[in-house]
């Protein structure tokens, strides 16, 4: 049985820091295929993906490039998710993702993880 187990998120002021972490069982190519998504209180989840890792790329949207960086440690099957400079606009339920990704907006995604809430405050 596969799971993505998300942690890592809280509440933080603006301009914090937080890093949250993807980690797969039964599940060994997470670190190739993964992407984070978020979903804003009150909001229908972002369509397309913030980051996401698909074979040797990866892409970052507009709304977190030099702010948000993706890495990977393939020996604990994780990703994480560092997130800088945050915005009160950032706060959201964030989600990876396992799938298959041909860009930000079109994806066939396998697996979810459970969601980790990030909350910045002004």
């Amino acid at each position: 049985q596969v799971q993505l187990v998300e942690s890592g998120g809280g509440s933080v002021q603006a301009g914090g820091s937080l890093t949250l972490s993807c980690t797969a069982s039964g599940y060994t190519y997470l670190s190739n295929q993964v992407a984070w998504f978020r979903q804003a209180p009150g909001k229908e989840s972002e369509g397309d993906a913030l980051i996401y890792i698909f074979g040797g790329s990866t892409n970052y949207g507009h709304s977190v490039t030099g702010r948000f960086t993706i890495s990977r440690d393939h020996a604990k099957n994780t990703v994480y998710l560092q997130m800088n400079s945050l915005k009160p606009e950032d706060t959201a339920m964030y989600y990876c993702a396992a799938g298959i990704f041909y860009a930000r907006n079109c994806q066939t995604i396998n697996f979810w993880g459970q969601g980790t809430q990030v909350t910045v405050s002004s």
